[in-house]
C-alpha cells in the first residue's frame, strides 16, 4: 500500500469513528470472534506470507550450500537468482512490517 492509500484509510477510519458513536462502547469487553474482512482472516494471511518468505530463504540457503559443496546440478546463476529472490522477499516483508507499525502508531494516537 502506498502512503497515500494508508492516509486515505486512516481518514476514513477517523470519519467512521466520529459518525458511528464508538465513544460509548466499552473497550473492556473484547470481541470474542476474530475480525474478518471479505472472508479472509488477516492473521492466517500474514502467517502464510511469513512462512513463504522463510521457505524462500531456506531454499536459497540450501542451494548456496549445495553449490559450495560442489553439487554439479546447481549452477551459480541459480544460486544468485535464489539469493536475490530471498533478499527481495525479506525486504518486502520488512516494508510491510514498517507500514503496519506506522498505521498502528497512527491509530493509537487517535483520540476516541
Amino acid at each position: 500500500m502506498s502512503e497515500m492509500q494508508i492516509q486515505n484509510v486512516l481518514q476514513q477510519m477517523r470519519q467512521l469513528t466520529q459518525t458511528s458513536g464508538i465513544e460509548g462502547t466499552n473497550p473492556a469487553q473484547p470481541n470474542r470472534e476474530p475480525q474478518r474482512v471479505g472472508g479472509v482472516d488477516f492473521q492466517n494471511v500474514l502467517t502464510e506470507s511469513l512462512r513463504g518468505v522463510n521457505q524462500t530463504q531456506q531454499a536459497a540457503t540450501d542451494l548456496q550450500t549445495r553449490f559450495e559443496l560442489g553439487d554439479d546440478s546447481v549452477s551459480l546463476p541459480q544460486v544468485m537468482t535464489a539469493m536475490s529472490k530471498s533478499s527481495i522477499a525479506f525486504e518486502a516483508t520488512n516494508q510491510v512490517r514498517n507500514r503496519l507499525l506506522t498505521a498502528y502508531q497512527e491509530i493509537m494516537r487517535m483520540q476516541v
